[in-house]
């Protein structure tokens, strides 16, 4: 490697919004994060579900009127 052009390499503290704390390593010398392992969902096995009840019942009361149409009314070729 060469010399001086390399930024110095330290063990840097992480910090969370939700006040878990760990070390890794690092050019910075502390890091803060918004979310982590110990409190995104996907870890924790606590996802959020979304509810998509109201955007479906809208869909069909936009598109009703097409689907009130049979076969039946719809025009020979």
């Amino acid at each position: 490697m060469k010399k001086d052009i390399h930024p110095t390499f330290h063990v840097a503290r992480v910090r969370c919004a939700c006040g878990h704390e760990f070390e890794t390593g690092s050019t910075k010398e502390s890091i803060r994060v918004e979310i982590c392992s110990k409190c995104h969902p996907f870890f924790t096995g606590k996802q959020k579900l979304v509810d998509t009840a109201g955007r479906v019942e809208r869909f069909r009361r936009k598109y009703a009127h097409l689907e009130e149409k049979t076969p039946a009314d719809t025009p020979a070729e």
